[in-house]
């Protein structure tokens, strides 16, 4: 069996490649790989359980609640959440293990899950392959050790899940909103109710989009990997600027008064040079990853910050993090971390941070987001190649090597295989737009015959 735990969590087609049953065995090995790990030790062990809105979610849902309680643990089910409440509430509500059922941007036929250590942390890799392990073993007919009778554990819905959330995003704001007309695309995720809440509270004029999850819309043709929708409605509603998020609501993407997108790296920038005036960067350092834009890492220089870059996935910039006590990190793609306020990226507070800053300053979020320059990036994705040899294909390196030796010290190239997909991702930087897109096509046409 290949390993199921990609860079997010376990993901795949829902009810064919993420089964109930899967669902339900991954949770029982999570519970016992925990316990022998001495996490519940001395206590009756708790888990916090969330979901987005898919439809596959209600009766993945159920298969990790069941698995849950029949090895012994009280599962607190929060509903319809983002990722990072789930986290939060982990960690605030002293959980020993936090689930989350959702493939985030994917679409809506895919799943997944996500586990939570206590503190709302995501799950050390060693700890993850423990889980397959024995969920494997178990697969293949080792029998659980099973509780009985008031060893089993009790489940209950923790309806106060969504108050509690949404009071600690607005808590932790540095300013109010008022006086911004904000609009916001909720990709009919597991924000669509948390995220205009907390705007609202905060002050803002809301009018929101995508706001309507019906369990089979999630990110379709909306939030953060279709922006037009919001720098449409953001024009025609003279709003400050728009927000997006993805199905779970970890990511943020931003949408200028003009229309124009504001991507991770200028939401990094921005939100470095606040948390800088507050005395909250520390070691004025920011951490990305190897996909951030190069303008974001001379952006940083000439404002005399740090930049430390990692592997892709935010679970990389996470550990750098917290490793050596980095207070703010993120993707490209909108996942950004605060470390003093969040565990993992969160799009609302995210959003919340960036408004705060345009309200504080008076200044436009363009004119914020133009501390940097873009330089030209065009990614491309492979599907349907073979991923694992991406870094071992002779043609692939030799195309690789022409093409660094072509854009010489004014460009770059990244490939990459996918975390979460069966996909080769081909990332190209230039100083021109046209030369970028002209190398990026012909190391996607190598990746192609190479892998395919």
């Amino acid at each position: 069996m290949g390993r199921l735990f990609g860079t997010d969590g376990v993901r795949g087609v829902a009810n064919a490649d993420l089964t109930a049953e899967m669902a339900l065995g991954l949770s029982v090995a999570a519970a016992h790989v925990l316990a022998e790990a001495g996490t519940f030790a001395g206590h009756r062990p708790t888990a916090v359980v969330g979901r987005d809105p898919r439809a596959s979610g209600e009766f993945l849902e159920a298969a990790v609640v069941a698995g849950l309680a029949s090895a012994g643990v009280d599962v607190l089910r929060v509903g319809v959440l983002p990722t990072p409440a789930v986290a939060y509430l982990t960690g605030a509500l002293g959980a020993d293990l936090g689930v989350m059922l959702s493939a985030s941007h994917n679409a809506m036929p895919d799943n997944g899950i996500k586990f939570f250590a206590r503190g709302g942390h995501k799950l050390a890799d060693e700890l993850e392959d423990r889980i397959e392990a024995v969920y494997d073993s178990h697969r293949h007919g080792e029998p659980w050790d099973r509780p009985t009778g008031a060893g089993v554990g009790r489940v209950r819905e923790y309806k106060e899940g969504f108050d509690k959330y949404v009071a600690h995003l607005v808590g932790v704001l540095p300013n109010r909103l008022d006086g911004l007309k904000i609009v916001l695309d909720e990709a009919h995720g597991a924000a669509a109710r948390v995220s205009p809440e907390a705007f609202a509270r905060a002050g803002a004029e809301v009018i929101t989009i995508g706001a309507e999850p019906d369990g089979l819309n999630i990110n379709d043709g909306c939030g953060s990997t279709h922006l037009d929708l919001l720098k449409a409605a953001v024009v025609q509603h003279g709003a400050a600027f728009g927000i997006a998020h993805d199905g779970d609501a970890d990511r943020c993407l931003a949408v200028d008064h003009t229309g124009e997108e504001v991507d991770g790296d200028q939401i990094l920038a921005v939100l470095a040079l606040a948390m800088r005036e507050r005395g909250a960067l520390r070691s004025d350092t920011v951490v990305a990853t190897v996909m951030s834009n190069l303008g974001f890492k001379l952006a940083l220089e000439r404002e005399g910050l740090k930049l430390v870059q990692t592997s892709v996935g935010d679970r990389y910039v996470l550990e750098s993090m917290k490793e050596h006590g980095y207070a703010l990190g993120g993707e490209q793609s909108g996942h950004v971390i605060i470390l003093d306020h969040a565990t993992t990226g969160d799009g609302t507070l995210t959003g919340l941070m960036l408004a705060a800053r345009v309200a504080e300053t008076g200044k436009s979020l363009r004119e914020l987001a133009s501390v940097m320059d873009r330089l030209p990036q065009v990614l491309i994705n492979v599907p349907d190649v073979d991923k694992s040899r991406v870094h071992t294909s002779a043609d692939v390196t030799s195309a690789v090597a022409d093409a660094e030796r072509e854009l010489g010290e004014t460009g770059r190239v990244l490939l990459r295989p996918s975390g979460t997909e069966p996909l080769v991702r081909v990332m190209v930087e230039a100083a021109d737009i046209e030369q970028a897109r002209s190398v990026a096509g012909r190391l996607a046409d190598v990746v192609k015959s190479a892998l395919g």
